[in-house]
């Protein structure tokens, strides 16, 4: 690993606009699709691979312990979601200490989604934290740590009351958040959001863009993910739409979506659908040639 955190030093210089991509943690046991796929977004220009800590509750493979593998094995930089709902004050304590030993410096601090009405009777939430206290202890931690960590919170454009998740977002700040990673941009109201999010806070931003690859999965993610919010004009567009045109559509619309939120941004939070790391490269050279334009 270099010893600059270059992912933040990008994102604070001005124009730079660095590449983070989300790839989904294994489900089972193995991490060897895995480990390649964060090795090829790096080779095709991401500066950064995120890994969700089990999103909608569902267990996954440890977030923060293959964040470490990423960067121990392949020397890419790598940041850990890192919810509220699974592990009390000491746990947090005790994952924030072993992050720091292995190198992770930066860190995505989020409350966590519910778990769904049919597990509660078998599995229970924790929550001695949510985003905004967990920020400020781990802004707290930073003051004994020889590599203090970069701290960053989500950001809802899509949220259906904005001034109350903007609001949320300026104590965040308070709390330690130095930047924010948002939602997809898929709506004009989106946009606009963003736009107002930029006017109002000091932290970096990391605008989000998630392709759309078919039809069904626009309507999926409209209809059913917290926090995702299509156009219906979009979803219109992948009509009879087999895997090659969704694909052809997906880069599209991504680049388009870049194009847009580009002046309001520092970075790019790209979200990758079903493992595909190879449209994800396509999106990244897509989108780095436009601003070259």
């Amino acid at each position: 690993m270099e010893e600059e955190n270059t992912f933040w030093s990008r994102l604070c210089r001005e124009g730079q606009r660095p590449f983070a991509v989300e790839l989904d943690s294994p489900e089972g046991p193995g991490a060897e699709k895995f480990m390649a796929g964060a090795a090829e977004l790096a080779e095709r220009g991401a500066g950064l691979i995120t890994i969700a800590d089990c999103p909608v509750a569902r267990p996954r493979m440890d977030a923060s312990l293959l964040a470490c593998k990423i960067q121990r094995e392949l020397g890419i930089q790598a940041m850990p979601h890192i919810t509220c709902r699974d592990r009390n004050r000491n746990a947090a304590q005790a994952l924030l200490l072993g992050l720091q030993a292995e190198g992770v410096e930066n860190l995505l601090l989020v409350t966590g989604d519910p778990i769904p009405a049919e597990e509660r009777q078998r599995v229970k939430g924790v929550y001695d934290f949510v985003s905004r206290s967990f920020l400020a202890y781990a802004r707290e931690l930073n003051g004994s740590l020889p590599r203090p960590f970069h701290l960053f919170a989500a950001l809802d454009l899509n949220a259906p009351h904005f001034p109350a998740e903007l609001e949320r977002a300026r104590g965040k700040e308070q709390a330690g958040a130095e930047g924010f990673f948002t939602q997809p941009v898929l709506t004009e109201r989106a946009l606009e959001n963003l736009k107002l999010a930029r006017q109002t806070l000091r932290g970096r931003l990391a605008g989000g863009i998630i392709p759309l690859v078919s039809q069904r999965n626009a309507l999926f993610m409209d209809r059913n993910i917290p926090g995702i919010s299509v156009d219906p004009a979009l979803i219109a567009l992948y009509e009879g739409a087999d895997r090659e045109r969704g694909e052809e559509l997906a880069v599209e619309v991504s680049a388009a979506a870049a194009r847009a939120i580009r002046p309001w941004i520092d970075g790019y939070y790209l979200m990758t659908p079903f493992g595909r790391t190879g449209l994800m490269g396509r999106i990244m050279e897509r989108i780095r040639a436009e601003e070259k334009l």
